[in-house]
């Protein structure tokens, strides 16, 4: 029981720093480019998945703990090297894009219509590039009716 329970919180332990890496390489190489106003902090809250989460953490702590150490070396290794290689400016942009971008979206507030890529859907903002307006706009969430 002892050993179950340090696996599981190595896993923790590793899994949230290669997380940390992973959302500084999406923050470093795609929002600070597109100058999008978001926190670290609030950028990490919401972009956690519960599942991915715990899947490396059972998969790390297996490794840590219940493997040979050359074995551990080269899986926990492996999964550092991949996490760090989001601070590489294309490698981040890409991931960034994969997590964050939403393309050819048309949103409606009262007003206007908007239709263009949806960098950044934030708490209380969409960051949107409009198509026709051939710029950055912000929209604040409360005013937009819909996502078509």
């Amino acid at each position: 029981m002892t050993r179950l329970v340090q696996a599981f919180l190595s896993g923790v332990f590793f899994t949230f720093i290669l997380d940390f890496f992973v959302i500084l390489g999406v923050k470093i190489n795609y929002i600070e480019p597109k100058n999008i106003d978001v926190y670290y902090n609030i950028l990490f809250a919401d972009h956690q998945n519960i599942f991915i989460f715990l899947f490396f953490t059972i998969i790390i702590g297996y490794l840590v703990t219940y493997t040979s150490t050359r074995s551990m070396l080269i899986g926990v290794g492996t999964l550092f090297v991949l996490a760090f290689s989001t601070l590489i400016p294309p490698i981040g942009e890409k991931v960034g894009e994969m997590m964050l971008l939403k393309k050819d979206v048309t949103l409606k507030t009262a007003r206007f219509s908007y239709h263009g890529d949806v960098y950044y859907d934030g708490r209380k903002e969409i960051t949107l590039y409009d198509y026709k307006l051939k710029k950055v706009i912000i929209l604040d969430k409360n005013k937009v009716i819909g996502e078509y």
